[in-house]
């Protein structure tokens, strides 16, 4: 079996040119604000990593239902996971919500 060296390294390059890519899209769909969480935010990206991505958008949608949106428009080629707050719920939960206080601390919001 032929091994693979770098690989964390490419997979990085991988999720920072969809992150651009999904970028770009963001607003056309109604995104508020956005930011990337989890290995690529922290800085501890590897083989397995996937995208996450937390966005502020207004939505009706449950909660469990919102990622579906922006995983059916925008395709993604890397494994993506979309975590979806409305504005009130952001506003309501960036003090309390673990997840949420951690991506702030990690990354900065795209205002778009």
């Amino acid at each position: 079996m032929p091994m693979m060296f770098r690989f964390a390294e490419q997979r990085r390059k991988l999720l920072e040119e969809e992150f651009l890519r999904i970028a770009g899209e963001m607003r056309t769909l109604g995104a508020i604000r956005f930011w990337a969480a989890g290995d690529l935010a922290a800085d501890r990206v590897g083989p397995e990593s996937d995208l996450d991505l937390v966005v502020v958008h207004e939505t009706d949608a449950p909660f469990r239902r919102r990622s579906d949106f922006f995983t059916s428009h925008l395709r993604p080629t890397v494994g993506v996971r979309f975590t979806v707050y409305t504005p009130r719920e952001l506003e309501e939960l960036e003090e309390t919500d673990l997840f949420l206080r951690h991506s702030l601390r990690l990354s900065t919001p795209v205002e778009v």
